[in-house]
């Protein structure tokens, strides 16, 4: 976290461009206090038009003098144009108290708060190592706003995830599975969908849990009746004559992903194409044959970024994403770490990738909605020097919030994902603790994004 944010706090933090807003500085020790009824120059520029003194005509710039009042903050009201990243310099004369940012959006953001999380791990319900509230406890702590569990074929893990959790914290925990079905070896995340797809095919490892229980593969006790492998076969096989595809494999392979993709359009959920560039140790599938799947689009978004942290996995990912975008497909994109042990000392993997999502509510629904209209950008924390992926525009606003909203909701989060292990494992004092806690990254957002 920056210096500058142990000795003052500023709010709003984002906000709506084009208008007067007020922006209030306040100072969070006795080392950082204002003067009483002393003047101040408060100098507000916006980023992307440069220096006042070398390009002096550009706009998005107000001087002002201010004094602190009676609480000690200092408040400054200005106009702020349009979008972007703006700086707030206090000086004392010629001493240079402390820089600040702030950031102004258009007006299709009003509403719209950042949420961070995963879209894609595992537990020891399928090849993971964790239990799967652990999972969720660790990736609290970690300052994720909502994750999900996505275990190999199996769905009954995010709801047995879900169900152990309860409303103890906000943490939002999203039903989900990653999809394996016979013909095809195309791996894809049903995030949200409120049945599993694993469980229309009977002979499945939900089974484990479920049986002919619809509550443990249907999040709201809906489900279509399961088949048999002979029946799906056969429908597979039928769609299959239809893929323009030369090989048989690869037309199988394509037809599931079609027919999975319908349900996915059914149950509400977000289809995820993950990993296509995943070596183990050759390419997990033939490089044309990703190119068919990404333009032809039997999914909702792309893993541009998750599961590894060699370049030649999110790298190439990346690239095809812009060179699928050059050529007019312009999708949306997810980040993930598709981990399978949550203990980042442990697991370098842990956190290599994650989502912001520019979403109105921290909720499935609405999670989902801003995802599919391209409200998100993935984030690569492989290295200690962060990268985004997806819109310019997303990349720039998300840059601002990784330097300067998620390192403060981060350190709020931490100890709430620790209480959250210790409840789980059943210490009644985490139970009061959480509660005490809960409603503190709501009342954060409150405070930071006027929108």
């Amino acid at each position: 976290m920056k210096q500058e944010f142990y000795d003052y706090d500023v709010y709003p933090k984002v906000f709506l461009g084009d208008r007067e807003t007020t922006v209030t500085v306040q100072p969070l020790g006795v080392n950082s206090e204002f003067v009483k009824d002393k003047q101040y120059t408060v100098q507000i520029y916006k980023v992307n038009q440069s220096n006042p003194n070398m390009y002096p005509e550009r706009s998005g710039r107000s001087v002002l003098s201010v004094a602190p009042d009676v609480d000690g903050c200092i408040r400054a009201s200005a106009y702020f144009e349009g979008e972007g990243e703006y700086c707030i310099n206090i000086c004392d004369g010629e001493r240079w108290v402390v820089s600040l940012s702030v950031y102004c959006l258009h007006e299709d953001m009003a509403g719209r708060i950042p949420l961070r999380g995963d879209l894609h791990l595992h537990t020891c319900r399928s090849d993971g190592h964790d239990d799967p509230v652990n999972v969720i406890a660790s990736y609290r702590g970690y300052g994720y706003d909502f994750t999900v569990i996505s275990d190999h074929s199996r769905y009954y893990p995010s709801l047995e995830a879900i169900r152990r959790h309860g409303d103890v914290s906000d943490l939002v925990i999203i039903p989900g599975e990653e999809v394996h079905l016979p013909f095809n070896d195309v791996h894809y995340v049903n995030f949200g969908g409120t049945y599993s797809i694993n469980a229309l095919v009977a002979g499945n490892p939900n089974e484990e849990k479920a049986g002919d229980d619809i509550s443990w593969r249907s999040l709201d006790g809906n489900a279509p009746d399961p088949m048999s492998y002979d029946e799906f076969k056969s429908i597979i096989y039928e769609r299959a004559e239809k893929v323009p595809l030369e090989h048989e494999s690869e037309r199988l392979s394509y037809a599931v992903l079609e027919w999975i993709y319908g349900h996915m359009q059914k149950n509400g959920g977000l289809g995820i194409f993950p990993h296509p560039y995943w070596l183990c140790p050759l390419m997990q599938l033939p490089e044309e044959y990703t190119e068919f799947i990404y333009k032809n689009k039997p999914f909702d978004a792309f893993e541009v970024l998750g599961g590894e942290n060699y370049f030649a996995h999110n790298g190439f990912q990346t690239a095809l994403y812009y060179e699928m975008r050059r050529q007019g497909y312009d999708y949306p994109v997810v980040g993930a770490t598709d981990s399978h042990n949550c203990a980042a000392e442990h697991n370098r993997n842990a956190l290599i990738c994650s989502t912001i999502v520019f979403a109105k509510e921290n909720e499935r629904e609405s999670l989902i909605d801003a995802i599919k209209n391209k409200y998100s950008v993935a984030v690569d924390t492989i290295s200690t020097e962060y990268r985004l992926v997806g819109d310019f525009r997303w990349i720039r606003y998300g840059c601002f919030l990784m330097e300067n909203y998620f390192p403060i909701h981060d350190e709020a989060c931490r100890a709430e994902g620790y209480y959250l292990r210790r409840y789980f494992a059943g210490d009644e004092r985490a139970a009061e603790v959480l509660r005490a806690m809960k409603g503190q990254i709501a009342e954060m957002q409150k405070k930071y994004f006027a929108l």
